[in-house]
């Protein structure tokens, strides 16, 4: 009896070639969405203003330093977090407009939708960051250790960002409603704000700093403090996470994508039957 199967390696081919057309339709609907990328353009500034000189006069630096320094890291790390949610609003408007199933009736690959929506985010989160690098630079921030240590702490915050962006996937097939994931968007702003992002945990209640020391935001935080040299890396007697934080950082992207991964691609295949 004769095996049609097409061999592995062209399904994997056919897979990565209709991942890449998927992430081309992501990025193309920027071109329709021009607000989208005016608001992404404005929020570092607004950031930046908001809590490097609004809040940062009374905000005391430990062992000293630049506010808008220590700002920073914190800033990325919250950049990095937001990716589950946009992915989550956009993954739950194709689910409840139908696009899903059209894609299910489509002759392509059924793992290319949810790798296309990732990779999508992975580009314009790649952007992202860019502009808020050049909102850094322009007050006064910049690391101190060299390129290597600054390109490690890009690429922990890529990594973490695309293991986030398939929390996204899977909520967003999950919801099945754009207004639900709408609705859930605010919630992620009390995650990246408890955590060492924008003021140190010290002062904080003994249960709620021990939240904030294990929020993956605050390892990606101390993680590039550490590695740009940023005033507020971690003292001697701080909480595990805080003081081996790259290792934190792998740690919780390995963890999101094992979990994340597979129950992505069963929700997203359940919706072709």
């Amino acid at each position: 009896m004769t095996d049609l199967a097409p061999p592995l390696s062209h399904r994997l081919r056919w897979t990565f070639t209709d991942g890449l057309t998927l992430v081309g339709r992501e990025l193309g609907r920027l071109r329709h969405a021009p607000g989208e990328i005016v608001a992404a353009l404005i929020f570092p500034a607004v950031m930046v203003v908001l809590f490097g000189y609004v809040f940062g006069s009374a905000i005391q630096v430990p062992d000293g330093g630049d506010y808008r320094e220590y700002l920073m890291p914190g800033l990325f790390a919250m950049v990095t977090f937001s990716a589950w949610l946009g992915v989550m609003t956009r993954t739950a408007a194709d689910a409840s407009r139908g696009v899903m199933d059209r894609f299910h009736s489509m002759p392509m690959s059924r793992l290319a939708v949810p790798f296309g929506q990732t990779g999508a985010d992975l580009l314009t989160g790649l952007l992202m960051l860019a502009m808020m690098v050049g909102t850094g630079l322009l007050v006064g921030w910049q690391p101190h250790r060299g390129l290597i240590p600054t390109a490690q702490a890009f690429l922990l915050m890529i990594v973490l960002r695309y293991a986030l962006s398939w929390v996204g996937v899977y909520v967003g097939l999950a919801v099945k409603n754009d207004q639900v994931a709408d609705a859930m968007v605010p919630l992620g702003l009390p995650f990246t704000m408890l955590s060492n992002a924008f003021v140190p945990t010290d002062g904080m209640p003994g249960w709620l700093r021990f939240l904030a020391d294990w929020n993956p935001v605050s390892a990606l935080t101390a993680a590039a403090r550490e590695l740009f040299g940023n005033p507020g890396a971690a003292s001697g007697n701080a909480a595990w996470p805080l003081a081996h934080p790259v290792t934190t950082v792998l740690l919780w992207s390995a963890a999101l994508l094992v979990i994340f991964v597979p129950l992505s691609l069963r929700a997203y295949m359940r919706r072709g039957r």
